[in-house]
């Protein structure tokens, strides 16, 4: 069976009794989509940190190069799992709190499936081949762009459509914090993408921005797709999922709303902390600072309101490994976001820029926030949108957590160290004034950091691998939920329904 025949079927997977009110079909193809790009992701993110560690498996192929290999590995990991994963979660979700079936029905929600796997390959493809703008979390090429545009509107029509026909008064604080992440995608990628091809028939473009204006524009857009595609679409997936696997209402509703209005407003500013003594006029270098720290605020507001919603539900996570997960993620998320303001701080950007101490701040946000509440979403969401009863197996879940946080510690613990000992090795001087490291002294030095974040990583890919496995279980051998009554496929559904 072709690749697309397979997924098709998988996601129709299902009892037959069964009526769907809500799209469903299209949903379960972009959970199986989510963890199939997040192995991929991680495999090749493995792949990379062992080339740094042992140089000769680049291969000295230009196909296999560390050059060409890392944006395959942050794009799929950032755009292709995490991104599959926002698609799953907040078309799933917004039926739901909405209580009405998706705008543009199963073909809206397969046109935004293929569309979307069709801009992960061909930008992917670009990459190893070396097609890329060099621009950091923005390397596809015009002809990628204009397509995930299209797909993007698209997107925006289906979730927006959905929330304006909505039979629920009230729209969801999720909703909010999605919708957030899809306006502001939209406006970050079209700003920083605005290019001009050599020729229609020519691959390579020219932005229209140059030097530090193209630079500003760029960590505008970098430190936002963070911020946006990292941080609020992934807090709309924690303010639907901890309360539901927690069965508590969330904390304080109140505190959502303020975090949402104030994390929306400050996020947006912060892009310049990237800049630190380079041409970029000092005042703006200054603003991303402030903006930065004053970040803290709305970020921990966050995490206490994610916390807290298991207020009177602690016992909960000795018997719901998935639970694990999400409140681990939440824990994670208020670490990053206390370290990113802390680096953003002029004085310690000094020591920390360019240094895998950066490393080792994206991937604690990427593998323990990001990823985390990603794997306890999907625990939650793959028995309900098979209808089984539970997962296949809940010691392989617990199996999945303590060998995916190991691997966390090692990765992260290992990068903060090195990260600081480059630093500190960079601006050493000897009591002549000159450097008291060469710069190759400097790398020969990170081979044992370098050897331990491999082992990190092997752990979480590990991880990830059971986790596959027991979804798979849970698929095709799971204990089949009743089913339930027929109901009609009306365009609101009987809030009894969920």
């Amino acid at each position: 069976m072709s690749a697309t025949g397979y997924v098709a079927d998988l996601a129709h997977a299902g009892p037959v009794a069964r009526t769907e009110p809500y799209v469903e079909a299209p949903i379960r193809a972009f959970a199986i989509a989510t963890m199939f790009w997040g192995v991929v992701g991680f495999l090749v993110g493995v792949v990379i940190a062992s080339q740094l560690a042992w140089p000769l498996l680049n291969l000295d192929l230009e196909w296999t190069t560390f050059g060409r290999l890392r944006p395959v590995h942050t794009s799929a990991v950032i755009f292709a799992f995490g991104g599959n994963a926002l698609f799953c979660t907040s078309l799933y979700v917004v039926q739901r709190t909405c209580r009405a079936r998706l705008f543009g029905g199963e073909p809206m929600g397969w046109f935004l499936f293929w569309g979307y796997q069709l801009v992960i390959v061909v930008a992917a493809l670009g990459y190893v081949l070396g097609i890329t703008q060099g621009k950091e979390y923005a390397e596809p090429e015009w002809y990628v762009d204009l397509w995930l545009t299209v797909v993007w509107v698209h997107y925006l029509v289906a979730f927006g459509g959905t929330i304006i026909r909505r039979e629920e008064p009230h729209i969801y604080v999720a909703n909010w914090f999605y919708l957030a992440f899809i306006v502001t995608v939209a406006m970050l990628h079209i700003g920083n993408n605005l290019a001009l091809p050599i020729t229609l028939g020519h691959a390579k473009s020219y932005g229209l921005a140059s030097g530090v204006q193209d630079a500003m524009i760029q960590w505008w857009y970098g430190h936002n797709a963070v911020g946006f595609f990292l941080t609020a679409g992934f807090l709309g997936m924690m303010y639907y999922f901890i309360p539901k696997q927690a069965e508590r209402p969330v904390y304080s509703y109140r505190l959502s709303i303020v975090h949402f209005w104030s994390l929306i407003f400050l996020y947006i500013w912060a892009g310049p902390h990237h800049l630190h003594y380079t041409a970029l006029p000092d005042w703006a270098q200054t603003l991303g600072m402030v903006f930065s720290i004053m970040l803290w605020m709305p970020s921990w507001g966050g995490m206490i309101n994610g916390l807290m919603t298991l207020s009177g539900a602690w016992d909960k996570l000795r018997t719901n490994p998935g639970l694990r997960f999400s409140v681990t993620a939440v824990g994670f998320y208020g670490m990053s976001t206390f370290e990113g303001p802390v680096m953003s701080i002029k004085a310690v950007n000094a020591l920390s820029h360019y240094t895998d101490w950066t490393i080792g701040h994206v991937h604690s946000g990427a593998m323990g926030w990001v990823g985390f509440v990603t794997f306890g979403a999907l625990y939650w969401l793959f028995p309900k949108l098979w209808a089984k009863k539970a997962m296949y197996s809940e010691k392989l879940i617990s199996w999945h957590f303590w060998i995916a946080t190991l691997g966390i510690v090692l990765y992260i613990t290992a990068m903060w160290v090195s990260g600081i000992l480059q630093g500190l090795m960079w601006r050493a001087y000897d009591e002549n004034g000159f450097l008291q490291y060469a710069f190759i002294e400097t790398v020969a030095a990170m081979y044992p950091y370098y050897a331990i974040r491999v082992l990190g990583g092997v752990l979480y890919l590990s991880g990830a691998l059971i986790m596959v496995y027991n979804l798979w279980m849970t698929v095709t051998r799971g204990e089949q939920e009743e089913a339930t009554p027929a109901r009609a496929p009306i365009g609101a559904v009987p809030a009894a329904a969920e």
